[in-house]
């Protein structure tokens, strides 16, 4: 009865998930929610479904998400915790809002690079190499690096089973060495022997039958006859029993037994002689079989005069002391010599003076020597050191018999090191470097010496999570190894799989993660969620598609579902329109930004969103408003050319980058486009202005009309500040006047304030309690500090005097407090103000406060404040490129044609964009298009096509032109 109760509960609920309108009670409701912008938004969830909250930035989406639902999910989740873990945790503040109901355990998955730490990698992230870690401790065979042979120890049970598979009516002696310890004769040992209750010895000369002795009739002999006995009569006179002899052909007599089936009695009578064997032979046992065959087994861990570690999870950490690398201490890089400072410029042979010490008279002659001896190494000294060969380029390092390589030079700098000049000279080359023990592969040379189908555990990790992939599909185990590994190799395979499938299969293991972009990161937690196997969870996703191709999303929509198809609810604040079409809900806020927004316009799936007037949104998605391409693209007359780019994956390319137009450089994740724009373009053309910039990639070189620029400006989505004090309103230069306006105002003239009065960061009108902050910070000394808003100000950062000058009513913290729309409509009759602000609302900031602490503002919102500060300086610059990555992120349809009416203006105001972008309506809204691909890491970095986007459509190996 209980039974049949259960499964007609389980047919209701699963009738309750396939139906696309989940009855009311099965679902989240927030009610009432007043965070930020939100207007007492009364809104519904339904359960184990993929829902998309979208709308215009700025309209509440985070708000009511990540602000509301995560807020409350994670603080319930803390309140459960026992009162002596709660101690440990901030208080959580209850998000404003009445109630919400129906909420399970909530995991928000943000756009952060969520860890700083250099020893944190995309396989300690995804938890793969914690598997890879394991897999190599249980079934990796330790090969010798001497012979290449396996080593192996045997135990109890090996030596037990070659003796029982032995014929029958054999006869067999377990042996031990007889060791003679240092200070005792040869009688002393065997008085110890007998006492430990030995009775035999067992005397055997190689090639002759052995002969066993009671140890009692040893001890009976005299000196001269125990040794000519143990010598086989061939003592020489004089000798005596003192005389160390270590190599004695004796040996001390364990058991003896007849080969005959075995009985349970016996195998165990068998199993204790052989155990007391390996105590007392110190590891090692011999076994005689039938008088003429020795068999000799070992306990110990070697092989070729060499002791191994035996494989344990540990041995393969690079975070643990016992497994890292003792050079590096588990960092892959050490301070030693720069090997790109040794040879700054790769086109260059060795007969031409690449390597950069080599120079001058004196020095000079290891060049000459090197050029002379090439022939015997057989070194091509004409051939550029970047088509060296691997092998070509470790002779150059290390040189060979009676030639000498960079290696060699440096170790004579080293021993000279007392005069100055070779100090300097050291100083010169020394740099971050790959750690020489361990190749970068961060563990200690043992645990390399185990591998798994003939390979160590830090070429795995070098490998793209693609081609690590297809190596465990084809790796080959025994039945044994099999089962052992099932389990793990189910996991690994696992994550290597959702990988790939977020279009993160360009990476490797080894990858800093301190080095990943936001999207990437992002997508690699969702690889460990997913891997976690978590149900009944809220997942809250903030724009996971960002830095993603429009192929890579399709795959990431598909691990979203899955996501939802284990039994939980999925929340995307997305404005992809990719999204939306295979979402089950949408909830669409609006209707516009900041004190506009903050309502729910339109909830239903996908149809009822387009036919629904009201939703801007839905407007753009069914054609009724749309981003228009140019009537005519720009024609362009001068270019920048970077000629034959290698660095990371780019194969020997070249590319034409225009002048005076909108250039736009798209491709899939991975397929070479920050390579190609921010490590080669960027700082070659900062160091060909004197400018200081970071290391330059590998390209030939680069030609064109690079004197037309004055200036290059990357405007990227780092925060435009580095402290809490910078705010959007400091940095486009604005504030200046409005602290003029309140300066010249009646108050200030009686109490005697200037414009520095009105400062947040000086001394004279902010609060001297936080100085300016707005909140102390005390400082606790093992927990997380805490921010509490300053007692004397109430959070307002000035002085009581200073906020009673008011202009329209507003004291100066109120001006800050509001958004840049409001603040326009206040300012209107102040040109030179409203002039400054007037970009913020041209790039689609109309939203954010003016005096938004920076720290708070996402990367895409960062890198328009910067757009709007270049544009507010209008003409008076020169001609300057601006290189923009990925301008569109967190961008609704509504905000990219305003992004790109910006864009238009920095053209029309004679300045060059450079914009790497995958976003549709941006790429087909270019002047050029350059299309890197076709695929991601080693299958990318070639140029598919450079051209008008119109064009693109025809090229077939594009997977931009496909969406197109």
């Amino acid at each position: 009865m209980e039974a049949n109760r259960t499964a007609a509960e389980k047919k209701k609920k699963q009738q309750k998930t396939t139906d696309n309108t989940p009855a009311p009670q099965d679902a989240i409701l927030v009610k009432g929610a007043r965070i930020h912008n939100l207007k007492d938004v009364t809104v519904s969830f339904p359960r184990n479904r993929f829902i998309v909250v979208t709308g215009v930035s700025g309209s509440g989406k985070s708000s009511l998400t990540i602000d509301t639902l995560f807020a409350e999910g994670q603080r319930r989740y803390a309140e459960s915790l026992s009162a002596y873990a709660r101690q440990f945790m901030s208080r959580m503040a209850k998000p404003d809002v009445d109630y919400i109901k129906g909420l399970c355990p909530a995991i928000a998955i943000e756009q952060k690079v969520i860890t700083r730490t250099p020893r944190s990698t995309v396989g300690s992230m995804t938890e793969i190499y914690d598997y890879l870690r394991l897999l190599f401790a249980r079934v990796g065979k330790t090969i010798s690096p001497v012979s290449g042979r396996e080593v192996k120890k045997d135990d109890v049970t090996d030596v037990v089973n070659a003796i029982v598979n032995l014929p029958e009516g054999y006869r067999v002696v377990i042996l031990v060495s007889f060791k003679q310890h240092a200070n005792r004769d040869v009688r002393e040992e065997l008085n110890i022997l007998l006492q430990k209750g030995f009775s035999r010895m067992y005397l055997r000369h190689p090639g002759e039958a052995g002969e066993p002795l009671r140890i009692e009739d040893l001890l009976e002999m005299d000196e001269k006859e125990l040794m000519a006995k143990l010598a086989g009569a061939k003592a020489p006179k004089g000798k005596t029993a003192k005389a160390k002899n270590t190599a004695l052909p004796l040996y001390l007599l364990i058991d003896r037994i007849v080969i005959k089936p075995f009985e349970e009695d016996d195998q165990h009578r068998l199993s204790d002689s052989i155990n007391t064997a390996f105590y007392e032979g110190e590891g090692e046992v011999y076994v005689e079989v039938n008088g003429t065959e020795m068999v000799h087994f070992s306990n110990k861990f070697e092989l070729d005069d060499m002791t191994f570690e035996e494989p344990v999870p540990n041995l393969f950490s690079f975070n643990n002391p016992y497994g890292a690398c003792p050079t590096c201490e588990g960092f892959g890089q050490v301070l030693g010599i720069d090997e790109e400072l040794v040879i700054p410029d790769r086109r260059l042979s060795v007969y031409e003076g690449a390597v950069a010490p080599w120079k001058g008279e004196k020095l000079g002659w290891w060049r000459d020597q090197f050029v002379k001896g090439a022939r015997l190494i057989d070194f091509p000294i004409h051939k550029p050191i970047a088509d060296l060969s691997a092998e070509q380029y470790k002779l150059l390092w290390s040189g060979k018999s009676n030639v000498y390589g960079i290696r060699d030079f440096f170790k004579e700098v080293e021993q000279n090191l007392y005069k100055v000049q070779y100090r300097v000279l050291l100083s010169r080359y020394r740099g971050r470097t790959s750690c020489p023990d361990c190749e970068g592969s961060r563990l200690r040379k043992e645990a390399l010496y185990i591998k798994v189908g003939g390979k160590h555990i830090g070429e795995l990790c070098n490998w793209q999570v693609r081609d690590l992939k297809a190596w465990f599909a084809a790796l080959d185990l025994t039945e044994h190894e099999q089962q052992i590994a099932k389990r793990i190799l189910l996991e690994v395979n696992q994550r290597l799989q959702t990988l790939i499938d977020v279009g993160l299969g360009y990476l490797t293991l080894s990858r800093l993660a301190n080095s990943l972009s936001g999207g990437e990161s992002q997508r690699i937690q969702l690889t460990r969620s997913l891997g976690s196997n978590l149900t009944n969870s809220l997942y809250i996703l903030d724009e996971p598609s960002i830095g993603l191709h429009s192929r890579d999303t399709e795959r990431l929509i598909a691990v979203l579902k899955q996501l939802r198809e284990l039994g939980n609810t999925v929340v995307v604040v997305e404005h992809d329109d990719m999204m939306m079409r295979q979402a089950d809900h949408i909830i669409d806020m609006g209707p516009l930004a900041s004190h506009l927004g903050g309502e729910v316009v339109a909830v239903g799936n996908y149809d009822e969103l387009t036919a629904n007037p009201k939703s801007l949104t839905g407007r753009y998605l069914k054609g009724e408003l749309k981003i228009e391409p140019p009537k005519s693209v720009r024609k362009w007359k001068q270019s920048i050319v970077v000629e034959g780019a290698r660095q990371n994956n780019l194969k020997d390319i070249t590319v034409e980058f225009p002048l005076n137009v909108l250039c736009v450089v798209t491709g899939v994740s991975g397929s070479g486009k920050t390579t190609l724009v921010k490590q080669i373009l960027y700082p070659a053309l900062k160091k060909m202005k004197g400018e200081p910039a970071d290391k330059v990639g590998f390209h030939k070189a680069i030609t064109g009309a690079t004197d037309t620029i004055s200036q290059i400006e990357l405007v990227d989505q780092n925060p435009i500040g580095k402290s809490s004090r910078s705010n959007p309103v400091t940095y486009i230069k604005a504030y200046d006047d409005i602290r003029e306006l309140y300066a010249k105002q009646p108050m200030s003239k009686v109490r005697g304030f200037q414009p520095k009065h009105f400062s947040f960061n000086v001394d004279g009108g902010r609060c001297d309690a936080c100085k300016g902050e707005g909140e102390q910070v005390v400082e606790m000394q093992f927990l997380a500090d805490v921010h509490l808003t300053c007692e004397v100000c109430g959070g307002k950062k000035f002085k009581e005097e200073v906020l009673e000058v008011t202009y329209k009513d507003k004291s100066i913290y109120d001006v800050l407090e509001m958004s840049v729309d409001e603040s326009l409509e206040f300012f209107k009759d102040e040109k030179s103000i409203s002039k400054a602000i007037q970009p913020l609302q041209d790039v689609g900031l109309g939203y954010i406060k003016l005096g938004q602490s920076s720290d708070t503002l996402s990367g895409g919102e960062a890198q328009r404040v910067k757009l709007a500060s270049f544009l507010g300086k209008g003409k008076a610059q020169g001609q300057i490129l601006f290189i923009f990555d990925e301008p569109t992120t967190g961008l609704h349809f509504h905000d990219i044609k305003k992004l790109l009416a910006s864009f238009q203006a920095l053209i029309e105001q004679g300045h060059s964009l450079l914009v790497i972008e995958h976003n549709t309506d941006v790429i087909k809204c270019a002047d050029w298009l350059i299309d890197l691909g076709p695929e991601a890491g080693d299958a990318g970095g070639t140029l598919v096509f450079a051209g008008v986007p119109q064009e693109l459509k025809k090229v077939k190996a594009s997977h931009t032109g496909k969406f197109l």
